[in-house]
Formats: C-alpha cells, sequence, structure tokens
C-alpha cells in the first residue's frame, strides 16, 4: 500500500468517527456539495486545508455527488522552504496541486501592523475568488474547523459587541455565483492534530513574517486568549465548545434585546407593546 493510502485509509478507518463522520455530517446538514458542482479547494500549507483536500479526494472517490474538484494554493510570497514543504506535502499526499502566484506578502510589508493580518486575508480573498472565476467554479472550499466556529463567536462578543459567527457557507458580496463554504465545519481542531501526528505529517503554521516577528505577535493574541478561556471553562464544563456552537443554532429571539440583518436594526420594543 501507497504511503497516501495509508493516510487515506487512515482517515476512514482510525478517524471515522471524529474526522470522516463529522466531515460527512456537515456536508449532509448544510448542503455544502450538490450535483454538478464545481469546487476549488484552497490549500494553504497548513493542516486544516490538507486535510480538507484529502477528504474531498475521499468524497470524489466514494460518495454519491457528481462533482468536480481543484486544488489550488496560492503563494503569497512564501519563502522556499515553506514552499517546497507545502510542494512535497502535496506530492506524499498524492493531491494534484496548482500554485499560483501573488504578491501579497510585498504589499503588506509596509503596512500598519495592526492592519495587516485584515489586509492579507482581504487581498487572499480576492486572488482566490479570481482563480476561482478563471477554473469556472462555483464554490471555494476553505479548512476552517469546528473550533475557529467557536472562538470567532466569542471574539465577536468580547470584542466585537455583536452575536455572530462563521457561517458554515455563504454567497459572495462580490464575486455573482460563487459560494464560500466550510466543510470542516464540524471537525474538531483536535482531531486534525492527531490525525498530522499519526500519519507524522509536518505542515507549515501562518507563514507570514509579522507573525513570525516576535514584537508582532500581538497580532493573534486575541485568539490566543480565547482559546486559554475555553480551555479553562473546559475543565469544569466539557461540553462549553459544543454548547457555544449550539447556542447559535438555538436563538430565543423572545429573550434578547435587539437584531440586525442587512445592517437594519431593530429592537424588541417595536413589538413589545402589541405583544401585550
Amino acid at each position: 500500500m501507497e504511503r497516501y493510502q495509508e493516510i487515506e485509509r487512515s482517515i476512514i478507518k482510525k478517524f471515522r468517527k471524529d474526522i470522516w463522520s463529522k466531515f460527512i455530517k456537515a456536508i449532509n446538514l448544510y448542503n455544502l456539495v450538490q450535483e454538478n458542482d464545481k469546487i476549488m479547494v484552497c490549500i494553504s500549507g497548513g493542516k486544516d486545508s490538507f486535510l480538507l483536500a484529502k477528504c474531498m479526494q475521499e468524497l470524489k472517490r466514494h460518495g454519491k455527488i457528481n462533482f468536480d474538484v481543484y486544488y489550488v494554493l496560492m503563494d503569497p510570497g512564501y519563502n522556499k522552504s515553506n514552499l517546497d514543504l507545502i510542494k512535497k506535502n502535496a506530492e506524499e499526499l498524492n493531491i494534484p496541486l496548482e500554485v499560483f502566484q501573488s504578491d501579497i506578502f510585498k504589499v503588506v510589508t509596509d503596512i500598519d501592523t495592526k492592519k495587516a493580518c485584515y489586509l492579507c486575508a482581504k487581498m487572499r480573498r480576492g486572488h482566490l475568488y479570481n482563480k476561482a472565476q478563471e477554473l469556472g467554479c462555483n464554490k471555494i472550499a476553505l479548512g476552517h474547523h469546528f473550533n475557529d466556529v467557536v472562538e470567532t463567536t466569542l471574539l465577536s462578543m468580547f470584542y466585537g459587541a455583536e452575536v455572530k459567527t462563521m457561517m458554515p457557507k455563504l454567497h459572495s458580496d462580490n464575486f455573482k455565483g460563487l459560494e464560500l463554504i466550510r466543510p470542516l465545519y464540524l471537525v474538531s481542531e483536535k482531531a486534525i492534530m492527531d490525525f498530522r501526528d499519526y500519519n507524522n505529517l509536518t505542515f507549515i503554521n501562518c507563514a507570514c513574517r509579522f507573525v513570525s516577528d516576535s514584537s508582532l505577535r500581538i497580532i493573534d493574541s486575541k485568539r490566543k486568549e480565547i482559546k486559554e478561556l475555553i480551555n479553562d471553562l473546559k475543565k469544569v464544563n466539557p461540553d462549553i465548545e459544543y454548547n457555544i456552537y449550539k447556542a447559535l443554532d438555538n436563538v430565543n429571539l423572545n429573550c434578547v434585546l435587539g437584531t440586525k440583518k442587512d445592517g437594519e436594526y431593530h429592537s424588541f420594543l417595536e413589538n413589545y407593546e402589541k405583544e401585550k
């Protein structure tokens, strides 16, 4: 059995409960993949996107849905060692990776570090949507996982003063006909790390110079703070992450002060007197 086949087997067998079943559940629950879809899987070089690529390969090979899938890496300016590692992993995992270049790292070099991550993410998204259109795709798949969803929810509450979460899919506002999907939506980060370690795989983390510079690590400090808070809460309530996620699927509109949709705010007071 080839190395990549052993890795594929581990997804279906060893990690069936924690990865494969939850991947399939998200696909079905949120109707993420449909007949005749053309999906571009975005590879960043990290553990999440590479696992996503393998899961999509398995779905394509063994699933009942007929769809096309493309595996794409946008190189924002990785150094040679990181780019070589990404290509090595793609080969080892038997992923037919297409690489295209951008100058994002160069552009953000002289940007205020407080804005660098936001600008980098925005530019990445634009390049990826353009590439998806070039390939004739109607969907882009990203490797965000369950913990990203939970952490984003708390970040929005604590630092954005609003209740919102990372959605399993959404339509693009600026690229008509394109949809973003997150098939690892229900898969925990721990399961992904266990998969990585079990198969003796090594992936890059964020290769941005801002994060690697010790004086600029404050950029990621808020998410780290939320991770630590959740870990502390789990000591008291092991189900805390699931409960946070489920709360966003169980909003009691009778007990909220106000809601906002498409930028329009509505207070509970608007209908309060009518309900007497």
